[in-house]
């Protein structure tokens, strides 16, 4: 049972939308649309849904911050659920490739992050095991999973009163991959002592403590990692296997023995050929693979081989996440059919899904051609866009500029005819849409809006906030002009976008704001993910008054604080200036009730023609419910952030809420490294910062931790009991998250403050 957790309800246009969406899916109609302004609540939109529908859910974003933003939503939401977090668990990944204009091969490289692992293996221990899973991901739920069927067999049982012997189970966890081991265990060990057996499942914070007795089972408990102390008590347990790629002994001695014979086949293909070098490099690589999996089970690049293991045939796809989901609604809602897939920031997401198997097939024709790789590499791939849409049964695209695609599609699945704006557009649908025709001239998005039907929309915010004003202004003394804006939305305590067309102007925009006084700082994509976030946090506390971007300030950027952006070269025609992209700029600004926007060029393009009439029309009519229903626009009220906290979480995927409304720490932080000396680095804001070694040290620290600084440098006068048991809770807290070096940092605090006292 879905059960929405909210102190507020519906409020705008949002009920409509959510009524029209529902009704267009229980009617059995395939893929919806719903437009969406910026704020207008579309993720809350799409939990009222999720709760009047009451399917397992999996809600798609184009990239991991995104999705992160949306788990946490949802964790607060649905705390009584599994909302789940599946997206690619590298940190780092550079796959292996070869160009042959060079003679270069380059090595796979990667950098595993074992807490997104272990966020992945709760997803599919949910979906297995449960009715009522959330699942939010990225584009990483098209690539290769066991079947679901292999993933819920190999699994083990226990509840309290079973008669089980501890060496009975033990070996039936070593038969699921488990470690067993005598000392200390982690992740994917098992410890048996007498008759208390210790599992840590991959997917769990907390290990388990198994007790048996003279009938078996007596006692089950999930235990604090440090000091083993009970936290709460089981009845029964289910324990998944260790490891995600699960095969039986007889299908991994078949799937060597066609391996072997794939290799045989290959190597006379390329020596018929006259590619004596192509079928020796073969030859070597793969029976060194062949070796490896003989001795130690695995190898490098052992995915490559994944057809014979899973028993595919060639050109099959493989299993992925939406086969579990797909499970999960056969043995729980009665049908594999009953599951929703939700994709939010379609004009994006969409593109990216489809865009994933060419980009893959293109890089392995060039190891299978030159004998890097056997031909069955080709089938350790993503989803083709045709195989995606056809396993998907119904799909709500989310996006406050859908693209042609989704339109498209939609008019499709209902038989509407497709307007002439989308004639030339692929529809969503893959193998199932029409052919494409050759361009035409582009139609405004406003216009092909008109024309499809069955679109829900809302455009109406629950805050009475209005789409913002826009003003078009000659490129001529733009620079000084803006800057005189700029002074003007700092003396009301307001912040600046700023966005242009190449790195190098944002960093010289930036520099001369800099030079005549402004706090201001440029953000592109060479800037790393971790520095983009602190940026971002710096201008929403003030350090830092206005950011010059590119095209990182649009989809999902949540900043009440700013209240005018300005667009340099509006005019020019192009992906970063086109209608969507303006758009979705402009947006930004909608957030603060003083909200405007300054188009900086010396004609009106098409683009800027379609985003300025549907902005205003949007405005007026926003207006005009606001005064029919005595609506004052507020700027919408959002916590402030903390200059590096959770920023380690954040880059690792594993931030936020937990189920029970409390901080979910899944991930051991990398330390603070990398944050050190990045004000300094970056020169964040202009004689803000102070001449500290950590940005930690400096900003927008909690006030108990000023306070612990000021104690330390020997603040006399006060009751220091309350501060030292504040930072004893945090100390533990650390210590329960694995952060011994921040428990530690903690510890000695508290040292001196209680010698202080004494």
């Amino acid at each position: 049972m879905f059960r929405l957790h909210a102190e507020y309800d519906t409020a705008g246009d949002q009920q409509q939308a959510i009524d029209q969406l529902v009704e267009q899916l229980e009617a059995g109609q395939e893929r919806c649309v719903l437009l969406g302004v910026t704020g207008s609540g579309k993720t809350f939109a799409m939990a009222k849904v999720i709760e009047r529908l009451q399917m397992p859910t999996l809600i798609l974003s184009h990239n991991k911050t995104l999705a992160r933003q949306i788990w946490q939503e949802m964790s607060g939401l649905f705390p009584d659920n599994a909302v789940e977090y599946f997206v690619s668990y590298y940190d780092y990944y550079q796959p292996e490739a070869y160009i042959p204009g060079r003679d270069l091969y380059i090595d796979k490289e990667l950098q595993m992050n074992e807490r997104i692992e272990q966020e992945r293996f709760s997803t599919v221990a949910s979906l297995v095991s449960r009715p009522d899973v959330i699942t939010i991901g990225t584009v990483s739920i098209i690539y290769g999973l066991n079947p679901p069927e292999v993933f819920q067999q190999n699994h083990l049982r226990l509840h309290v009163g079973q008669q089980a012997d501890p060496q009975e189970v033990v070996r039936e966890l070593v038969g699921l991959q488990y470690r067993r081991t005598t000392g200390e265990i982690t992740r994917g060990d098992i410890r048996l002592r007498g008759e208390v057996l210790d599992i840590w499942m991959p997917s769990r914070d907390d290990p388990l403590r198994i007790r048996f007795g003279w009938e078996g089972v007596e006692r089950i408990q999930v235990c604090e990692a440090v000091s083993w102390e009970p936290l709460d008590d089981f009845e029964e347990a289910w324990i998944h296997p260790r490891e995600f790629y699960m095969t039986s002994e007889e299908h991994f001695i078949q799937a060597l023995d066609d391996i072997e014979a794939e290799l045989d086949a290959r190597t006379d293909w390329f020596e018929s050929k006259d590619k004596a070098l192509e079928a020796h490099r073969l030859e070597q690589r793969t029976k060194f693979d062949l070796e490896m999996l003989n001795e130690v089970g695995s190898c490098k690049g052992v995915e490559n081989y994944s057809m014979h293991f899973d028993r595919r045939s060639r050109g099959e796809r493989s299993y992925c996440l939406l086969d579990f989901f797909a499970n999960n609604a056969e043995q729980f809602h009665g049908g594999a059919e009953r599951y929703l897939v939700v994709m939010d920031e379609s004009h994006v997401t969409l593109p990216q899904v489809g865009g994933m198997h060419g980009g893959d097939f293109s890089r392995k024709k060039n190891l299978v051609d030159h004998g890097f790789r056997l031909p069955s590499a080709y089938d350790n791939r993503p989803l083709r866009i045709d195989e995606f849409q056809d396993l998907v049964p119904r799909m709500i695209y989310v996006s406050a500029t859908p693209g042609e695609r989704e339109l498209r599609h939609l008019t499709e699945i209902t038989g509407q005819e497709v307007p002439e704006g989308l004639l030339h557009v692929q529809g969503g649908g893959g193998a199932r849409a029409a052919e494409r025709d050759k361009p035409r001239e582009r139609i405004s998005m406003e216009a092909v809006l008109r024309e499809v039907q069955g679109v829900a929309k809302m455009e109406i915010r629950p805050t009475g906030l209005l789409d913002p004003s826009i003003e078009v202004r000659p490129t001529e003394g733009q620079v000084q002009d803006l800057l005189s804006e700029i002074n003007e939305r700092v003396g009301r305590n307001e912040r600046v976008l700023v966005t242009v067309m190449t790195i190098k102007f944002a960093e010289e925009v930036a520099e001369y704001l800099e030079r005549v006084g402004v706090k201001a700082h440029y953000l592109h994509s060479e800037i790393d993910t971790l520095e983009r976030t602190e940026i971002i946090k710096a201008l929403r506390l003030g350090h830092i008054d206005v950011i010059v971007g590119i095209n990182l300030l649009r989809e999902g950027l949540d900043i009440p604080e700013v209240s005018l952006v300005a667009i340099f070269d509006a005019d020019k025609q192009g992906f970063l200036r086109n209608e969507r992209s303006l758009l979705q700029t402009i947006g930004r600004a909608s957030r603060n009730s003083n909200g405007s926007v300054i188009l900086y060029g010396d004609s009106i393009s098409p683009a800027m023609e379609a985003s300025i009439s549907q902005t205003v029309t949007r405005r007026r009519m926003q207006d005009t419910y606001n005064e029919e229903n005595g609506i004052i626009p507020k700027t919408i009220e959002k916590a402030l952030p903390v200059m590096g906290a959770e920023v380690e979480d954040l880059l690792s995927g594993v931030a936020g809420t937990g189920r029970g409304g409390g901080r979910r720490m899944v991930a051991k932080p990398r330390g603070r490294k990398g944050l050190e000396g990045l004000a300094q680095k970056f020169s964040l804001g202009a004689g803000i910062w102070n001449t500290s070694d950590s940005v930690l040290d400096n900003v927008s620290q909690p006030e108990w931790v000023e306070a612990a600084h000021e104690a330390l440098e020997g603040v006399e006068g006060g009751d220091s009991t309350d501060l030292i048991s504040r930072l004893e809770k945090e100390m533990r807290q650390a210590a329960a998250r694995l952060d011994f070096e921040r428990a530690a940092s903690l510890r000695d605090r508290i040292f001196k403050l209680q010698n202080a006292t004494n």
